[in-house]
């Protein structure tokens, strides 16, 4: 047991911090999806001290790099450059940095995965160690959602949906059905153990139902596109069509339980005994599955069959498959009758937001939501930025001041209008190049003649096209425990792709032959032999020069600073908020020093100028956000204050040009037009009273 662990490790050294990498990612899924700065920035840290002890323990086979991975790793390289660059032209440049910072993240654990070869056995221990532990993740959060007492559940499910442990039901329903689809097609490979196959298959209904709970409705329609995408590109469809029976048949009977739990609800919340019923019908139909497929698997390993025996079953199951997608078709088609009014209905519940009647279910209700007009701000600015973008992370600014829904959106809910918007069409080039170069080596990978390799590339690439898809119009690229295993699944399924063996180069003048008692692989391998003959050998690596090591350590540096500083800065802007109730200038001093190591962002003055108004501190809270108005000149929130302090100090000219300027910049404010208009008639801002309608609103938001 310990050599079949041991083996790939020495087939591939460069498994064991990829590894480590893997439980980062999975340390991430635990809490918030890794989306909180302070999660991902010493993740990042980590990475690039993964990938310094690969490079420098094992080496950098520079050389027998695929091309295509090559020009990917060079093209996010690019984009990364690029995000760093928009620093220059963002109107807040704090967020340009964080987002930057992340990008180049999703580079180091590209870089970690992509370059050094896989064996099939090394991928599979690291896909199916990822694959299996958040298995065993959403098996402890079935447990620990059936074990929580009625108070404790609508902190985890509240309105009926899922959101532990991510803090955002889409992104819950996401990480665990990025797992669904690596589990699904490494369950249909021979090469893999009966037992593990089954354990997979299991885990793949677990994962489903869990994901259910979140009543993710992107989920839902990424996942006829993933069926579609597994079916036109995978191989051994039949296989594939063998094993999505059980599994669907699984989660389809566990699925009127849990789908209950967000139907039947008492005052908006969950009723427990319905969810422990719907726990309890996942893993009987968990177990149930795993079984049946391990019994399968089973018998295919001992069965031996004649090849037209082989030949007789594939075409059985192929053709009981086409017939299940027939009826299928057809009984989806009487059910749903003519489709023109649905898809009819469907787009003017996309253009006309949330729904005024929640009632039924929320998975059929519909596309209600203001992505509408989050797509059409950012298609706007789109065409006003069309070369190098607004920034990165600078969509809230914008949508601010020329969306139309109550919403505050921060990202453009579409990975693809992220890059278009923020990065401009050079930064589109950059991704789509990157992006089909690694999508070819993975292709290469998933047509080698190893069963094991191509089964593990197909597999990593399905989890990556998972990310990929739902993140169409959602905003997971900015949730790092999502993204960054996306990337390392790309990666890997690059890392597998065929590469040329090294070769030495034989010297045309040296014909002389080997002596008699050498054999050629003998004296190819002495190192008289490979002088003789100018070569080197294959184990022989050049070394870079003192310049090219120094920049490589330059870098490497300045990346350790970037990540570093906003990771100590929101370090001391959270101590901040923790202890300003009971030491107002220990929180000062913190926020002081939060600004000093991130000089871009305006939140460190933000807070501070917040806690000085509840001290009644004006003048201080009046510098704190004129501080932060000169970092982020676009500040809604900052503006919006210095006119009410103004107002309330009885500087009536200043405020009126503040507050008309706050209104300018969130025309659809209510607190400001409300301000602007008791500064018009005489009178002066209650600053009390404006910010408990701040703080309710910001609740109400939460």
């Amino acid at each position: 047991m310990t050599s079949k662990l041991t083996a790939p490790l020495r087939q591939a050294p460069v498994t064991l911090p990829a590894l480590v990498a893997l439980a980062l990612f999975v340390v991430w899924a635990t809490d918030e999806a890794g989306y909180p700065v302070s999660h991902w920035a010493p993740g990042g840290v980590i990475v690039l001290a993964l990938l310094a002890i690969a490079i420098a323990f094992v080496g950098l086979p520079w050389a027998h790099v695929p091309i295509a991975v090559k020009l990917a790793l060079g093209c996010l390289a690019a984009y990364t450059a690029l995000s760093f660059l928009s620093i220059l032209w963002a109107a807040v440049p704090g967020a340009a940095w964080e987002g930057a910072d992340r990008t180049l993240l999703y580079l180091l654990v590209f870089w970690l995965f992509a370059c050094w070869p896989q064996q099939g056995s090394s991928a599979l221990l690291l896909l199916g160690a990822w694959t299996l532990a958040m298995v065993g993740l959403a098996l402890f959060v079935a447990l620990h959602l059936d074990a929580s007492s009625s108070a404790r559940l609508p902190t985890l499910i509240p309105g009926a949906r899922l959101t532990y442990p991510s803090g955002y039901p889409n992104a819950s329903a996401a990480q665990w059905l990025m797992a669904f689809w690596p589990a699904f097609m490494l369950a249909r490979s021979q090469r893999l153990g009966w037992w593990l196959r089954g354990l997979l298959a299991g885990g793949c209904v677990l994962l489903a139902e869990i994901a259910l709970l979140s009543q993710s409705r992107g989920s839902l329609y990424a996942t006829p596109v993933m069926l579609v995408l597994v079916f036109t590109l995978a191989p051994m469809r039949t296989r594939t069509f063998a094993l999505l029976v059980p599994v669907v048949a699984g989660i389809a009977a566990a699925a009127p339980a849990v789908l209950r739990v967000g139907d039947h609800v008492h005052d908006g919340q969950v009723i427990p005994a319905t969810l422990h019923h719907a726990i309890a019908a996942t893993l009987l139909a968990a177990v149930v599955v795993g079984a049946v497929v391990a019994l399968a698997a089973a018998i295919e390993s001992r069965a031996t069959l004649s090849e037209p025996q082989s030949t007789r079953v594939h075409r059985g199951v192929a053709a009981t498959g086409l017939a299940a997608l027939v009826i299928g078709l057809a009984a989806g088609g009487a059910a749903l009758g003519n489709p023109v009014p649905r898809l009819e209905h469907a787009w003017h519940t996309f253009k006309g937001g949330y729904a005024a009647d929640t009632s039924g279910s929320r998975l059929i209700s519909g596309l209600g939501s203001n992505r509408y007009d989050f797509y059409r701000v950012a298609l706007d600015q789109l065409d006003a930025h069309p070369l190098l973008g607004i920034g990165v992370d600078n969509f809230q600014e914008q949508y601010l001041r020329h969306g139309r829904s109550q919403e505050t959106p921060r990202y453009p809910h579409s990975v693809e209008l992220r890059v278009l918007v923020e990065t401009g069409l050079v930064g589109a080039l950059l991704a789509l190049v990157g992006l089909a170069a690694a999508l070819w080596a993975a292709m290469r990978a998933v047509r080698r003649t190893d069963p094991l390799a191509a089964s593990v590339a197909v597999a990593a690439l399905a989890g990556f096209a998972y990310w990929a898809v739902h993140g169409s119009f959602d905003w997971f690229w900015e949730f790092a425990g999502l993204g960054a295993p996306a990337f390392a699944l790309l990666g890997l399924a690059c890392a597998l792709a065929p590469r040329r063996a090294p070769q030495d180069t034989p010297d045309p003048r040296a014909a002389t032959p080997a002596p008699a008692d050498v054999t050629p692989d003998t004296a190819d391998a002495t190192p008289s032999a490979s002088v003789r003959r100018g070569g080197r050998t294959p184990a022989a690596r050049r070394v870079p020069s003192v310049a090219v090591r120094a920049g490589a350590l330059a870098l490497a540096l300045a990346a350790v600073a970037s990540l570093v500083a906003p990771w100590l800065s929101q370090l001391e802007l959270e101590s901040a908020v923790r202890v300003w109730t009971y030491a107002p200038q220990v929180a000062y001093a913190r926020l002081d020093d939060a600004a000093r190591l991130n000089p871009l962002s305006d939140e460190a003055e933000l807070v501070a100028g917040t806690i000085a108004l509840r001290y009644r501190q004006l003048a201080r809270a009046d510098r704190d956000f004129a501080q932060a108005l000169e970092r982020s000149h676009d500040d809604a929130y900052a503006t919006l204050e210095r006119g009410a302090i103004a107002s309330a100090s009885g500087r009536r000219s200043a405020a009126l040009g503040l507050l008309e300027r706050a209104l300018e910049l969130s025309p659809r404010e209510v607190l400001a037009r409300e301000a602007l208009r008791v500064v018009r008639e005489g009178r002066r801002v209650n600053l009390v009273e404006l910010n408990r309608a701040i703080l309710l609103k910001a609740r109400e938001l939460a």
